[in-house]
């Protein structure tokens, strides 16, 4: 029987906990550290063993993941806190975190030159899809390399090869960009149907299964008929994809005028103080708006 790939795990927050619960279900060994260690201390009961650093989960890894915040904290646990120094030269790295494509291009290119494969594999699902194991996993780097971690991936949901390094996180934006319009189309509609006279859940329920249906109009039009913006995903990080989506449609001299608008939305909404709240919470800036039109 093959032994199962030793795992390391480097950041167990909201979504990172819930994946490394996976893998640990599907008997994969796995390591974990947190810049908060209390975050990762719960998943020892799981079967993790938890570590100080970075670099002693990593020393001894197949395969090494990081969920971190951003580009800063993927680069600084690299080559600052010498993970890349500590990897095995056969074991591969695993980035899930969401960061700017020419971020994550660079750091498989310093990788490359210490002889370090590496993929670019952000994932979208939310932490529902975390803790049930049906991420759509979108893998920028070697084929092969997306091959050889068949079995890893699966663990955490459906993995699927998108291009050279740098791919995914281009496939992660434009996801990105989806989720953040459709929420704030599916909270302009329930304004709009409230302010007609309809209920708001009645008119979810209604549409449910047309042309309109969606994970978004399930989940979090759902969020929005019971007003609970405990964050999933927080608008503070919506808002920060959608930054670099402007970003990268600059460089590549786009024009995406529904994008620029939300992402104004969500910049407005988090300076009002949103940023922790979930990015289904726009409908709390959107309600404020028609509250000012109306006075």
């Amino acid at each position: 029987m093959t032994a199962k790939k030793k795992i390391a795990f480097l950041g167990t927050g909201l979504m990172g906990a819930p994946m490394v619960r996976c893998l640990l279900k599907a008997g994969f060994p796995v390591t974990v550290w947190n810049r908060d260690g209390a975050k990762a201390a719960p998943l020892v009961a799981d079967g993790a063993r938890q570590v100080h650093s970075p670099s002693e989960a990593a020393a001894e890894a197949d395969v090494v993941f990081t969920m971190l915040t951003n580009g800063a904290a993927v680069s600084e646990i690299l080559f600052d806190k010498g993970v890349a120094d500590a990897m095995p030269k056969d074991a591969i790295f695993v980035d899930c975190s969401s960061l700017a494509p020419p971020i994550a291009k660079e750091n498989a290119d310093r990788l490359a030159d210490r002889g370090i494969r590496s993929l670019d594999a952000p994932v979208s699902g939310g932490t529902a899809g975390a803790a049930a194991g049906t991420l759509a996993i979108m893998a920028g780097g070697d084929a092969a390399d997306v091959a050889a971690l068949s079995d890893v991936f699966a663990a955490l949901g459906r993995v699927t090869h998108v291009g050279p390094s740098g791919a995914g996180q281009i496939c992660k934006l434009a996801n990105q960009q989806i989720v953040a319009v459709t929420i704030g189309a599916v909270a302009e509609a329930m304004i709009l149907a409230e302010a007609g006279g309809a209920s708001r859940a009645a008119f979810r329920d209604a549409i449910r299964g047309g042309f309109a249906e969606s994970r978004i109009l399930e989940l979090h039009g759902q969020r929005m008929v019971e007003r609970n913006f405990v964050p999933g995903g927080a608008s503070a990080n919506q808002l920060k994809d959608l930054d670099a989506v402007m970003a990268m449609a600059e460089s590549l001299s786009l024009t995406l005028p529904l994008t620029r608008q939300v992402r104004q939305e969500f910049a407005d909404f988090v300076a009002e103080g949103g940023a922790e709240k979930d990015h289904s919470g726009l409908l709390l800036h959107l309600e404020e708006l028609n509250r000012k039109d109306q006075a």
